[in-house]
């Protein structure tokens, strides 16, 4: 194992191994702080990214910062590396690979080439030389396009997650939930719904509701109800209608295992998925989400910073061609990111990160209750992320998800973020929009007078 050194105002600072660089090398985080992780000072920061930007991009190969025999998220990374693709950067360091991403030789055919050749901790790594527009200017070239239903990461546009959760799993809660996102053009990403209770009987009911909408209505988008993966699996074998399989992942075999996973599960749900053929547009039937402080939370993090354990999530992540993966930014709470500038670097890192390794990368930004963040944050944030290229975001009725009880976009939100980028939804569901009524001349969604086919959505579920 290498010790890394750098002198700063006469005195030398020492890192006795990558993971220990990285680590200091990270912006201020609560969970790094937490942890015993973070620099101890802003000189040694300052010193830890000089010795980083020196480090080579082969060094990441060498070196795991979580050895190959204890983890097999470790080993998923090593034994998948396309030391083709990686030939064009292989000869750069750190430093030189930003300097290179931000170049005009970094073009979006250039960056998809790449995305197979890098690993997780490459991404992390030059992440903390990027300034926050470093990680605009970069992500915003990379392209990434999937497909079930609709269609997601093409440029110009941005789909949406209709939340319509509800603290009961309440059929007419959800369907007013339901309509008023549908009213305001949201669900093209998917109408996604977190389940009160994992019970079998209650998610099959909820799939068996947003089935019947979508069916009905001829809504070009896919359902998810966001239950364990093993779940999902029993219910496939049931014959339930299950579009998408989703899971929360992490960055290491240890917290993963916390979320009752493992990579040979994941890929039982990955084929049973893709063998029922439920797509219209294209067969990506995975939908992950992640969170920077996971690991860190399941004790899981084998002293690594919460960032780069998060960018190894995406490892996992892209072993399955997903439709759809987000980082669900502020969800864990001030423990791990403590307010609005920290979760706006992290919902920046995280997108940036997620992209550079050729995924489909959305957010839920969000904040809890007790963090110090306000609306204002989110609104900073998801214009931010709207100019980088996010491929979709999580809305929820009024920007208040009353299940969860955290504070997220909201429907109008996303409107706003259309309007002001000249953004548009998922081309299939933007058609449909139109079929229905609900676009106006100029493209924007129509201020509904009196009644409209989609209103009886709740008087159908409450029947």
């Amino acid at each position: 194992m290498s010790t890394y050194t750098a002198t700063l105002g006469g005195h030398r600072h020492r890192f006795a191994s990558l993971a220990r660089l990285l680590a200091a090398a990270s912006p201020e985080r609560s969970g790094d702080r937490l942890a015993g992780l973070a620099a101890a000072s802003a000189q040694e920061r300052v010193a830890a990214r000089w010795a980083l930007a020196e480090v080579p991009l082969t060094r990441f190969l060498a070196e795991p910062v979580i050895p190959y025999e204890d983890d097999d998220v470790t080993r998923l990374i090593v034994d998948t590396h396309d030391p083709v693709a990686f030939a064009p950067v292989a000869g750069l360091t750190v430093g030189e690979f930003r300097e290179w991403l931000l170049s005009e030789a970094a073009d979006p055919a250039a960056l998809a080439a790449l995305a197979p050749g890098l690993t997780p901790e490459m991404a992390a790594a030059v992440s903390k030389l990027m300034g926050n527009a470093d990680l605009v200017a970069v992500a915003r070239k990379v392209r990434v396009v999937t497909a079930f239903r609709s269609t997601i990461g093409l440029p110009g546009r941005i789909a949406t997650r209709l939340q319509p959760n509800h603290p009961t799993d309440d059929p007419a809660g959800v369907a007013a939930a339901l309509l008023d996102g549908l009213l305001l053009g949201s669900g093209d990403a998917v109408i996604g719904i977190n389940p009160a209770t994992d019970s079998p009987a209650a998610v099959h009911a909820l799939l068996d509701l947003l089935d019947g909408v979508i069916t009905r209505y001829a809504i070009p988008t896919q359902s998810c109800v966001l239950c364990h993966v093993t779940t999902s699996v029993d219910l496939m074998e049931r014959g339930a209608p299950v579009d998408l399989v989703f899971q929360s992942i992490a960055g290491t075999q240890a917290a993963n295992a916390s979320f009752g996973v493992t990579l040979s599960l994941l890929d039982e749900a990955y084929e049973a998925a893709r063998s029922l053929g439920r797509g219209t547009v294209g067969d990506n039937a995975m939908y992950f989400e992640t969170g920077q402080g996971s690991a860190l939370s399941a004790g899981a993090h084998h002293g690594v910073d919460q960032q780069t354990v998060e960018a190894r999530a995406y490892a996992v992540a892209r072993r399955y061609d997903p439709l759809l993966v987000n980082t669900v930014v502020g969800f864990i709470g001030p423990e791990y990111l403590y307010d609005g500038r920290q979760i706006l670097r992290a919902a920046l890192e995280d997108h940036f990160c997620g992209k550079l390794l050729g995924l489909p990368m959305g957010l839920d930004i969000c904040y809890t209750n007790h963090a110090d963040a306000d609306d204002d944050d989110i609104a900073t944030m998801l214009t931010m992320l709207g100019v980088a290229g996010a491929s979709f975001v999580i809305c929820t009725p009024g920007g208040d998800d009353i299940m969860l009880n955290y504070q997220s976009a909201s429907y109008h939100d996303a409107l706003y973020l259309r309007e002001v980028l000249g953004l548009r939804p998922a081309p299939e569901f933007e058609a449909w929009l139109g079929t229905i009524g609900l676009l106006d001349e100029s493209g924007g969604i129509r201020e509904i007078g009196g009644a409209h086919p989609l209103t009886a959505i709740g008087r159908e579920l409450a029947a």
